[in-house]
């Protein structure tokens, strides 16, 4: 295979979830996930450093990681939900790897997400209507991905599988 493998979604997509499935399942790979990178750097979570500094410094602290992730290969690359809103981590995560949008319905999202109060974003008040204009607002861009998978109708091991197979055989052309 030897292509970088680049999993974008919204939060509870399940990106990290199926980028650690990945990892075990592909030799040689090695799985970076760029908001615990950026945490482990920083010394504080992501929600503190929203809070402390502000989204825009977050966001630079996440493309100066997309940056540095992308180069070489044989990674499993797991971005935040909002990374892929910026044109130049889009152009990298392209250029650099195949991505793989994990779509997930609003309602599943909202039930995996309604009890994490990690997430910055939706610490408001009205969160579910939060979720659903983040996914409006996203979901343009996320269609730009090479390949989107359909969460919601299947298992951790059917998407495992798919993005393996469609790694795989778009390496060998």
């Amino acid at each position: 295979m030897g292509s970088n493998i680049v999993l974008i979604g919204m939060p509870a997509s399940g990106k990290t979830t199926i980028g650690t499935l990945l990892g075990k399942e592909l030799d040689g790979y090695t799985l970076f996930d760029t908001d615990s990178i950026i945490e482990k750097t920083n010394g504080m979570t992501i929600s503190e450093i929203f809070k402390q500094f502000s989204e825009d410094y977050f966001r630079k602290l996440e493309y100066d990681t997309i940056k540095m992730v992308c180069t070489g290969k044989n990674k499993i690359i797991s971005i935040g939900g909002g990374a892929f809103e910026n044109p130049d981590n889009r152009a990298t995560l392209l250029k650099f790897g195949k991505v793989f949008y994990l779509k997930s319905d609003l309602d599943v999202l909202y039930y995996r997400i309604s009890s994490d109060s990690t997430r910055p974003l939706l610490q408001k008040e009205n969160p579910r209507k939060i979720l659903e204009n983040m996914l409006l607002r996203r979901e343009e861009n996320f269609k730009k991905a090479h390949y989107t998978v359909d969460t919601s109708s299947l298992s951790e091991d059917e998407i495992v599988r798919f993005i393996i197979n469609e790694a795989d055989a778009k390496s060998s052309d």
